[in-house]
């Protein structure tokens, strides 16, 4: 249910979150009780943001199948043929609707019609339970390579020095997976992301976060 460009943005908003946490932690002055602090916060607000956004997804979806049973009732219901042209086009990406000719766009309302009559009663299917349950593993998961360092480093100066090494690495990674996956430049790609999620993080503690 989750496509690469879902999964690889769900780890990136569980990345920055807990680096907001971190990267707000002066290596040179905080001591242990407020290492902990930071980890018991970053792991908590990781948990709190995973369940808002699988919340999130779910009613993301049922909003989407809602108005896509609609705009098929709306299509096999209509007497007009040229509002049910104009439904299917709305319906359609841009990309798509602004190449195709009229007699195409009757040739797609023609075979949705051959479809069987849309139920009007959303539901959420049994793979989309599993996809949100998948959104929130993906963002509490996401917190965890971060913060290993703090259980198994004694040195909590190394400790956070490493827990940044792997931040910077994972924000590459994200960068070069989603250009690989859109086929963009996977290099450029990588430090754009690297750039990018270190102004995010650095608002993010400027504002608060």
């Amino acid at each position: 249910m989750l496509d690469p460009i879902e999964r690889l943005s769900e780890i990136l908003f569980g990345l920055i979150m807990a680096l907001t946490f971190t990267g707000s932690i002066h290596a040179a002055t905080s001591g242990r009780e407020e290492v902990r602090t930071m980890l018991v916060g970053a792991i908590g607000c990781n948990i709190a943001w995973g369940l808002v956004d699988a919340v999130m997804f779910l009613m993301t979806d049922l909003i989407g199948r809602g108005r896509t049973t609609r705009t098929l009732l709306e299509i096999h219901s209509s007497q007009d043929d040229e509002r049910a042209n104009a439904l299917v086009v709305d319906a359609l990406p841009d990309e798509i609707a602004a190449h195709m000719q009229p007699g195409e766009v009757s040739s797609v309302r023609s075979w949705i019609m051959r479809l069987p009559d849309p139920t009007r009663r959303t539901r959420l299917s049994p793979g989309v339970w599993r996809a949100a349950l998948g959104v929130f593993l993906l963002v509490t998961l996401s917190t965890f390579p971060m913060v290993v360092p703090f259980f198994f480093v004694s040195d909590h100066v190394l400790a956070l020095r490493l827990s940044n090494a792997i931040a910077l690495v994972s924000l590459f990674a994200i960068g070069y997976a989603l250009a690989r996956y859109a086929h963009l430049r996977p290099i450029l790609m990588g430090l754009a992301m690297l750039g990018i999620g270190t102004v995010l993080v650095l608002l993010a503690i400027a504002l608060g976060g």
